[in-house]
């Protein structure tokens, strides 16, 4: 199992945000969240945003800090990566 995290350097809400990812699975990334107090509202498309706060919660709970870039080739080539439909792709 391994659950990466990027640094918290995201803005948004007023806060800064990182990304939280599984190279296995959703259930493991949805089991890693649920273990260190992120709602699953808090998952889009293929990883969770992480406030901040919770960045060392996740890191002393076992996720490796990786860089934004490493998060998008470990979901791609774990075949986890979902793509933002466009809004045209929507009607």
């Amino acid at each position: 199992m391994t659950i990466y995290i990027d640094p918290p350097i995201w803005p948004g809400h007023g806060h800064l945000w990182s990304h939280l990812i599984s190279d296995r699975s959703y259930q493991e990334l949805h089991d890693f969240a649920a273990r260190i107090g992120i709602p699953r509202r808090g998952f889009e498309r293929d990883h969770y945003d992480v406030i901040a706060e919770r960045y060392a919660a996740a890191l002393a709970e076992g996720a490796q800090p990786v860089s934004s870039r490493e998060i998008v080739v470990l979901l791609t080539e774990a075949g986890l990566r979902r793509r933002r439909q466009s809004r045209l792709a929507q009607y």
